[in-house]
């Protein structure tokens, strides 16, 4: 069975590190431009519960939701479930601004 190494948000600093060292310079998404479409962020806990929401706002208004919940309750804490929560909303940031990105680079062929 092979384990595959999962980039996670806390990674995305050092992977565009590594893609500027290699010259790797065309058109693409970074950290950055994914932090600077973020306006607002929200975080929700459900009483009685250990599930955390991530609701982060764009700036054309869009909103993305991550979700975590440890299974053992016994294991929640909360300010690691609002930073899972924030890196899977994270992750369909970064979808949603490749489709886009992909769509202008289409538009110039």
């Amino acid at each position: 069975m092979v384990k595959l190494r999962k980039i996670k948000s806390m990674d995305e600093n050092k992977l565009e590190a590594e893609l500027t060292a290699l010259g790797l310079n065309a058109p693409r998404l970074s950290p950055t431009l994914i932090s600077e479409t973020i306006i607002a962020e929200q975080y929700y806990v459900f009483p009685g519960t250990v599930m955390t929401v991530c609701c982060l706002t764009l700036q054309n208004g869009f909103n993305v939701v991550g979700t975590s919940a440890p299974a053992s309750p016994e294991n929640f804490n909360e300010a690691k479930g609002r930073e899972i929560a924030k890196d899977k909303a994270r992750e369909q940031i970064w979808a949603l601004e490749g489709y886009l990105l992909k769509s202008k680079l289409n538009k110039t062929l």
